[in-house]
C-alpha cells in the first residue's frame, strides 16, 4: 500500500494515538494515506470511530507482531466533517455522588477486557467500543447509561454511536478511569 507518512504512536495509550492522529492528518493533502503504527489494541477502534466522526476514510489494519498498522485516507473538503463531541457530558464525581446515592444508573465501560479486567466500577457492563456496533442491543434504551473509558475519548464516540441509535439518555463521563477515585472492581 502507498502511504504518504507514517506516524509512531506504539507504547501510547488512548488518547495519544487519536491526538497524534488529528495532529498528523493536517498536514496531509486530501486523499494522501497516513499509516499509524500503534500497540494499543483499543486503538483499532479508536481510529474507526475517529474517521467516521470526521468523514475520514478508515481504510483498514494489518496486525505484525504487536504492532497494528492503521491507514486512514484523509477527507476531501466535500467530505470533511466538522468533528463533534456529545452534548450530555457529567464528571467523575458527578457519577460518584449518583452511585454512593443508589440513583438507577447504568455505567458501560468501553475499554477493552485487558484494560477493564485490571480495574473498573463495580457493576460496569463491558462492552468495547469496537463491538458497540454488533452488542448494542444488549443495553436497555429506558436505562440512564453513563459511558467511561480511559480518557473520556472513547466513551463520547460511543455515546455518540448510541445517540445514533436511539438511546435518549446517555451521558459520557470524562475524565475518565484513569482518574476515578471511587471504588473499583478487578478481575484479572
Amino acid at each position: 500500500m502507498d502511504v504518504n507518512k507514517v506516524l509512531d504512536a506504539k507504547g501510547l495509550a488512548c488518547p495519544m494515538p487519536i491526538i497524534k492522529t488529528k495532529k498528523e492528518m493536517t498536514s496531509l493533502e486530501p486523499g494522501q494515506v497516513l499509516e499509524i503504527q500503534a500497540t494499543d489494541k483499543g486503538s483499532t477502534a479508536d481510529l474507526k470511530a475517529w474517521a467516521t466522526s470526521t468523514g475520514n476514510q478508515y481504510l483498514g489494519t494489518i496486525e505484525e507482531g504487536d504492532i497494528l498498522k492503521h491507514y486512514l485516507r484523509k477527507a476531501s473538503a466535500e467530505e470533511e466533517k466538522s468533528e463533534i463531541t456529545h452534548p450530555d457530558v457529567v464528571s467523575l464525581a458527578e457519577l460518584l455522588k449518583k452511585l454512593e446515592g443508589n440513583e438507577k444508573v447504568t455505567v458501560l465501560d468501553v475499554r477493552e477486557p485487558a484494560e477493564y479486567a485490571f480495574g473498573h466500577i463495580p457493576g460496569a457492563i463491558n462492552i468495547p467500543l469496537g463491538d458497540l456496533e454488533k452488542r448494542f442491543e444488549e443495553l436497555n434504551k429506558e436505562d440512564h447509561l453513563h459511558i467511561v473509558c480511559r480518557s473520556g475519548n472513547r466513551s463520547d464516540l460511543a455515546a455518540q454511536q448510541l445517540a445514533g441509535k436511539g438511546f435518549d439518555n446517555v451521558k459520557n463521563v470524562v475524565p475518565g478511569m484513569k482518574d476515578w477515585t471511587g471504588p473499583i472492581n478487578k478481575s484479572n
